[in-house]
């Protein structure tokens, strides 16, 4: 399994994002049926509600092991960022410190699919050398 998640951690990177991007797109419009189809009841069953924290796990180990071995430094700080940024924005919506716009979870979720993508295909280690963690050591 640990093998499998550091050679496809890009693309597992990039389903992850992109599964999250369609689950905030689609939430919405499932609140929308289901007060159709319940009238008046607000609750959201709970496999919905903790799908949030499984994207955010997932995309955790994905970019962990993209940093580890990509061949751009820049790279490493990029994925970081954004998976902090979103994980705030998710964590923010279920305590509601501070008021954020819905859409701004978009912008770091759209953010890591495209930085695993371009990570996929421009910054892979051809060999152990390259990798930003043995840039460290030069």
């Amino acid at each position: 399994m640990i093998v499998l998640y550091k050679s496809k951690s890009d693309t597992i990177g990039m389903l992850a994002s992109s599964l999250c991007l369609v689950h905030c797109l689609i939430t919405p419009f499932l609140f929308i049926a289901q007060a159709q189809i319940a009238c008046c009841e607000t609750s959201t069953p709970f496999w919905w509600k903790i799908l949030d924290y499984v994207f955010l796990v997932i995309s955790f180990f994905a970019i962990y092991w993209s940093a580890k071995t990509t061949s751009k430094q820049w790279m490493k700080y990029a994925l970081w960022s954004c998976w902090f940024f979103l994980s705030v924005i998710i964590i923010n919506e279920k305590v509601n410190v501070l008021h954020i716009p819905e859409y701004a979870i978009y912008i770091p979720a759209i953010s890591l699919v495209f930085l695993h993508l371009y990570n996929k295909k421009y910054c892979q280690c051809q060999e152990d050398k390259c990798c930003a963690i043995h840039q460290k050591s030069k």
